[in-house]
This record gives C-alpha cells, structure tokens and sequence, in this order.
C-alpha cells in the first residue's frame, strides 16, 4: 500500500455534501453510512461518530479476547462487549491525570461466558485493554491535517 515517497492510499474515504450531515464511507470494498439522529439534525441513515468509535474499539477487544482465547486453547465460548461514551467533569475522575475541565470517558463491560476459571476469566480481561485500538485511544495521537492538492478542471 505504500509507495516510493512514502505516501499511502487512504485506508477510508468518508463523502459526504453541505446539505445534511450523511456521510458514504469507503473502507475497501465496503461501503458504510454515517449520519447524526434526528434530535441532533440528521435524517438518522447510519451510526454517529461516537458510534463507529465505539464500535472500533469494542469489535477489536471481542477479537482480541477470542484470538488469545483460541491461542491459548480456553474454553471461552461468547463475548459481549458493551460500550458507552460521555463527557464528565475531570475533578470527577480519581484515576485521570487531568483535573479541570471536561474529558471523554468510555465505559466498557465485558461479558464472557464459558466453562472458564477465575484465572482464565481474569486474564483475559487483562488481554482485553492490550487491543490495538485500545491502545491507540490510549496513547498519544497525532493526527495531521492538510488540504488536499485541487485538482485542475480537465
């Protein structure tokens, strides 16, 4: 995917017009919708933002509980991941560095079910925060934005 001057091809593509707040997604070759529900203004055609945040983050804990889980031969059966997002007030949270202003909080609750031990159980919930996208959320980011080069009309 990279080439010889070390730029990559999008991974997404998001259109989307002036008119309303839908959106196309191209990740690939799949095609999703985004939009915001009616009570924030959009026509409700697709998950909000904060959903297909959510979303990345909870689809990969599942995968990184089931993937360890069949390395490691457990017999884990099912796994639910519930997640929620908020905004709370920072002097709220014990355990967060920043003490002023307001932050976003994900909640996350695991659900696993089979003939697990206390042990297996507790480690795999351990394995859950070492997904990928956990730890991109949980690491600094740096997103770089640019305007993109205009095209020349043909």
């Amino acid at each position: 995917m990279s080439t010889q001057n070390g730029d990559r091809k999008a991974d997404v593509v998001v259109h989307g017009d002036a008119s309303s707040f839908k959106q196309e997604i191209v990740a690939g070759k799949h095609r999703l919708l985004a939009d915001e529900p009616v009570n924030a203004g959009g026509s409700d055609a697709g998950p909000d933002p904060y959903d297909y945040l959510l979303t990345a983050l909870g689809v990969c804990t599942s995968m990184t509980i089931g993937l360890y889980a069949r390395r490691k031969n457990l017999p884990l059966q099912t796994i639910k991941v519930s997640l929620r997002q908020s905004r709370i007030y920072a002097k709220d949270c014990e355990e967060c560095e920043t003490k002023e202003g307001m932050l976003d909080r994900i909640d996350v609750e695991i659900e696993l079910t089979g003939p697990l031990s206390t042990e297996q159980h507790d480690k795999l919930m351990e394995i859950a925060a070492k997904c990928p996208v956990h730890r991109t959320l949980t690491s600094e980011i740096n997103i770089r934005l640019r305007a993109a080069e205009k095209k020349s009309p043909a």
